[in-house]
């Protein structure tokens, strides 16, 4: 596991139930600001059944950027927290979910 990973999967541990961050700012918190792609690459490589958050991270929209099944996955276990999210995918009143 690389240094950043290891940072990554610390911060994303701790991120309370019912709140987000977006990937730009985990990129940040790690040390990596303007890595967010990164961010995204190495969550995605995530094994299914992990017990990080790691639906809790949209992008900078407030917006789920997964697909298909994922798309749904992450959508369900936002409103499972009581996370308003609109048919496309879009946080209701993001900035209070940050």
């Amino acid at each position: 596991m690389t240094e950043f990973e290891s940072s990554l999967y610390n911060i994303l541990a701790r991120l309370p139930q019912g709140k987000l961050t977006t990937y730009g700012q985990l990129a940040k918190q790690c040390g990596y600001p303007s890595h967010a792609r990164l961010v995204g690459r190495t969550l995605s490589k995530l094994p299914k059944d992990t017990k990080l958050p790691w639906f809790r991270v949209v992008n900078s929209q407030g917006k789920i950027s997964l697909a298909g099944d994922a798309f749904i996955r992450q959508k369900e276990q936002l409103s499972a927290e009581g996370i308003d999210i609109n048919e496309s995918g879009k946080v209701v009143n993001f900035r209070h979910y940050l």
